[in-house]
Parts: structure tokens; sequence; C-alpha cells
């Protein structure tokens, strides 16, 4: 069958449609996205302004005629922290259901880790026993452990990396002033939550699922995506201490050229460092193993045990 799953993030409003079936791998066919920035469409009062609201709901429009005309027999469409965390964001997606038809699961932090760490253990599978998985998205940090397929413990933190950007580093490049404060917030916040994490064991395996984590690890020498899903790409602690003085010193234009960063996000970039840095120096962790299964596909295979015969 052909899944359509409908993505509005706190960056990336993103339509992927896969063949799937029970039992198998979830097998991409189309991909449609947006840098809609939700999270920079606020008003003083943090509502989600109407230009923003018009332009998802028009993308949503233009998703579902392009998911119809595809085969599509089923779209799934979920929102994150922009919309969860906006006072009007039960007014957006009030007003997405009535223009466009399409009811869309708010989902809580809690769960967007949870169902991230499901489609992390369906890739590396029984064999990389205790997983750890971060996710650095736009306006929260998810972090999330444990052997089986639902973690111990699934956590969502205000760390995201266009929420600390916009909050706290309003120069570019930032000084280094914002930077300590920055560093030192976001550290102590981390400190706050790790024990949760590791009070049922040490992992075997930590895992990184963003576009944050993998813009960083291609800047530090892993390999782009035309070599493939199947490639080993991995970030270390040692290579972001490297790159995270660079990074900071330079322009977001100046960032925006360096191999795999996009124009859009390379603002963002040194904030999504300093998360990645402090989470990997307090949870101990030398180097994070990247996923090319995140959220999205989470929520595709949860779907797909839903429809299996039997369930």
């Amino acid at each position: 069958m052909r899944l359509g799953v409908l993505d509005i993030g706190s960056n990336t409003v993103h339509l992927l449609i896969v063949d799937a079936h029970h039992g198998a791998a979830p097998v991409p066919a189309l991909s449609h996205k947006l840098e809609l920035r939700l999270a920079e469409h606020l008003d003083e009062d943090g509502r989600i302004d109407s230009e923003a609201s018009d332009a998802l709901v028009g993308f949503i429009k233009d998703s579902l005629e392009i998911a119809e005309d595809a085969g599509v027999t089923e779209v799934t469409a979920f929102a994150t922290s922009a919309i969860r965390e906006a006072p009007n964001g039960d007014d957006v997606l009030d007003q997405v259901k009535r223009r466009t038809g399409v009811e869309v699961d708010l989902m809580s932090g809690p769960r967007e880790a949870q169902v991230t760490f499901l489609a992390v253990r369906r890739w590396f599978g029984w064999s990389s026993g205790r997983l750890l998985v971060v996710d650095i998205g736009g306006g929260s940090l998810e972090l999330a452990s444990g052997a089986d397929e639902d973690p111990d413990v699934a956590l969502s933190l205000p760390l995201g990396a266009g929420r600390l950007t916009r909050d706290h580093l309003s120069d570019d490049p930032p000084k280094a002033g914002e930077l300590k404060a920055l560093r030192k917030k976001i550290r102590a916040d981390v400190a706050a939550e790790v024990g949760r994490l590791i009070r049922f064991g040490q992992p075997e395996m930590a895992v990184a699922t963003s576009k944050t984590l993998r813009q960083l690890a291609r800047i530090a020498g892993a390999a782009p995506s035309a070599e493939g899903l199947y490639v080993r790409r991995v970030l270390t602690r040692s290579d972001l201490g490297v790159w995270l003085p660079k990074l900071s010193e330079m322009t977001a234009s100046k960032r925006a050229e360096l191999p795999g960063v996009s124009q859009g996000r390379s603002r963002q970039l040194v904030a999504g460092a300093l998360v990645a840095e402090a989470v990997m120096d307090i949870g101990g962790l030398p180097e994070l193993v990247l996923c090319p299964w995140a959220l999205r596909e989470g929520v595709i295979l949860e779907r797909l045990d839903a429809l299996a015969p039997g369930s």
C-alpha cells in the first residue's frame, strides 16, 4: 500500500510518501517539503501569525493533491513543538481541518521521543542493545533510552536549535557573552534530566536522528547523502570540539557554504552544536551514530502495526 505522512515541524513542513506493508521497511516514493519556519512566524505574544497559517493551509492542500496523484490511500498528519506551544496552536489546527479536511495529531514532546525511538530500534535492530536517541529539532530536544521497542524513558526539553537562536543569539556571528550564557543554560537544563536517561543502564549505542546533527556530522566529514542510507555515519565528540569554535566565529552565510548546510538552517547551527556538545559531554557519549529513520518513519511504522492482521 502507499501511505503519506504530513510532518508539521518547527522548521519544515514535509510530506513523505512511502510504499509499505507490515513486516517490511517503508520505501520512500516521493518527498515534498517547505521550509516554513513556524517558530519564526510568531507575534509578540508567541502566537503563529496569519501569514504562516495561510502558508500551512496552502502547503497541505498542495500535498493532498500530490498524494492523490501518486495513488496514496491514506494520509496521516502530525504537528510538533511550534504548534504545540503556540497559544493559538489549536486554532491553527482547527483552521487546517476546516479548510483542508485534514485532522492533525498534536504530539506531546515525550510522544515524539517515543515514536522516534521506535524508528531507531527498527532500523538498528536488537543487536544494537540498549539505545539512547538524541533528536535536536527546531523547538525542542527529544531524548529517549531503552532496551526494547518502547523506551524506558522519553523526554522533551525546550532546547530546540531554532528556539535557542531566536531567544538567545541575536548577533551574527553571536557575541562571546551570548554564547557563554547560552552554553551555561543548556548544560544546566541537560544536567537536570540526564540522570533519568541512564538510571536503567548505560547505552550500547547512542544515536542521532535530526537534521541539525546530520549537518554537523557532514561538516566533520561524514559521507554525503548521495552515498546512500546504509553508509555508517557518526558525529564524534572530538570532531564537534574542533568545529564548534569555528562555527561560532562564522556568519550564517559562511556556514551555509559548508558541505551539507542549508541556508535556512545555517543560523541555527551554533545553538544546535551547543546542545549536542552538552548532551555528549554530560551523557558521557564519545560519538553519536546517525540514523536515517526518525519521527516520520516511526509514525508510519506505528500505522502499519495497527493495520496488521490480528492487531
